[in-house]
């Protein structure tokens, strides 16, 4: 099953559910349409995997496990890194694969598949680097000496928001590690993964290390609760909402399956009166537009100290007013659609809510432009009081509320009053202002004076509700292993 999509993209995609290196339609045969969000047009036919071919992708993977878990560590590394070089080579098209099915600007489409290659060099470097240790017991009876080893068949959920960048952040880690895996994409963007698990065929992933189904909506929680029950699985990543994640953990509990979740965000931007303005507003347009708002590290909540509230909103207003909104696929658009209608109705929801009974004041945008698609205006609504609902909530589209502030104190405050904690941005001239906020603010991740933290290099993740464990770096590979720890003596 091939979708032939090389003239909106360069790739002849394949369509199919990919297990044990094989792809197919599955055993009942059923497929689901991936809609193109510019148009509402169907792209293509997509097999709809049920809890029966979940399973046996499982087996594929389990079947698959020693083979590669005994894998020469500079073999895996050599293949994630023909896996880079390929991605690299490519990225024009899944770019425009990207583009065509999640909806984003070709712009940020392109920045993600360059980030996404990425995670293949980085795991390609780290996977000759999984080190053990050796020491003599305090005691002196006898040596302890620890190991890592491959914790086992993986299952790998990702969100349909970074359809490339969320699958090679979990499966570059996973390989490197020793790891085989089954990766369930978003029903939004399947094709996008698809075209991955191509690729790393064509790298020289053996047969059954990367398997891929996909289903849609109303059948996952039955395909993923049947994989999760299957005691073959041993570790859970999953990259999505709170809400789902804490369903997932509860599941996890019943196999005791290790897991590493990276949840929701609603991340405050603050900006103090010593702020460079002109840079904050750079640092906003990256943090709220990037990927027109629908990312986990969009800027949520923009606390802004009152001496300087005018002058950024003014400036801010007048970029978002430049921005061109179009179909993700053409040249020149700065924000595509929205990925589906549910994603529209809660961003129209929420704007009405904050400018109605929140009291905000819209400066700019505030409503979905008369056309076909799932679009909706960049929109800036200054005066939100801290109490507004807008500010609980994680928007996921082109919305910059505004909260003015006096006290540095009550800044930290209502930054820290959600119960999620990923990333936090902090605008200031003073280091030692901006250092001591850093530490102040509850998040796994702080933009000091930066609109952008993302780096297949720096350790990902959040703390309360906005997840478990980390990716990237170091510490995204140890996610992947177990430690083992042998008594010995000479």
């Amino acid at each position: 099953m091939t979708a032939d999509l090389t003239s909106l993209t360069g790739l002849d995609v394949p369509t199919g559910l990919y297990v044990g290196g094989q792809w197919g339609r599955g055993r009942g045969g059923a497929t689901f349409p991936v809609l193109d969000p510019a148009t509402e047009e169907s792209l293509a036919e997509v097999a709809d995997a049920s809890a029966a071919d979940a399973i046996d992708a499982v087996a594929a993977a389990h079947d698959a496990l020693p083979g590669w878990a005994a894998t020469a560590p500079r073999q895996r590394a050599e293949i994630l890194r023909t896996a880079f070089e390929l991605m690299t080579q490519r990225s024009e098209q899944f770019a425009r694969l990207m583009a065509a099915e999640n909806g984003k600007s070709l712009r940020d489409a392109r920045a993600e598949a360059a980030y996404a290659a990425e995670f293949f060099r980085w795991y390609a470097e780290e996977a000759v680097r999984i080190e053990g240790t050796l020491m003599r017991a305090p005691s002196g009876a006898n040596r302890i000496l620890t190991l890592r080893q491959p914790i086992g068949v993986s299952l790998l959920i990702t969100p349909w928001n970074f359809p490339a960048a969320m699958a090679t952040r979990k499966i570059a880690p996973a390989l490197a590690a020793g790891c085989s895996v089954v990766l369930k994409p978003a029903e939004d963007t399947p094709l996008t993964a698809f075209a991955m698990a191509a690729l790393l065929e064509e790298a020289g992933v053996p047969r059954g290390v990367v398997n891929v189904v996909a289903t849609r909506r109303e059948g996952a929680a039955g395909v993923v609760a049947a994989m999760m029950a299957d005691d073959r699985v041993r570790k859970l990543s999953f990259t999505g909402s709170t809400q789902v994640g804490r369903i997932l953990l509860r599941q996890a509990a019943d196999s005791v399956i290790n897991c590493s979740m990276e949840l929701g965000g609603n991340a405050p931007f603050v900006i103090f009166e010593d702020a460079d303005i002109p840079a904050a507003v750079e640092g906003a347009m990256l943090a709220k537009m990037r990927n027109g708002g629908e990312a986990c590290t969009a800027a949520n909540r923009f606390y802004v100290h009152e001496a300087v509230a005018d002058e950024f909103t003014s400036e801010f207003a007048a970029r978002l007013r430049a921005l061109r909104v179009g179909p993700g696929l053409e040249e020149g658009t700065d924000l595509g659609p929205l990925v589906n209608q549910a994603t529209l109705d809660k961003v129209s929801g929420l704007v009405a809510d904050a400018t109605g009974n929140g009291g905000g004041k819209i400066v700019l945008g505030g409503q979905a432009p008369d056309r076909k698609g799932y679009f909706y205006d960049a929109t800036l609504i200054d005066a939100v009081p801290s109490d507004a609902g807008i500010l609980d909530a994680e928007i996921f589209g082109p919305v910059a509320p505004v909260v003015r502030f006096t006290d540095e104190a009550d800044a930290i405050r209502w930054a820290n009053d959600t119960e999620y904690g990923l990333v936090s941005y902090v605008y200031t001239r003073d280091l030692a202002r901006g250092l001591r906020v850093s530490e102040a603010l509850e998040a796994g991740m702080v933009g000091l004076n930066r609109g952008l933290v993302s780096d297949p290099a720096a350790p990902f993740g959040g703390v309360k509700q906005s997840g478990l464990g980390r990716e990237g770096a170091g510490e995204g590979l140890l996610e992947y292993t177990e430690t083992k720890y042998i008594a010995t003596d000479w």
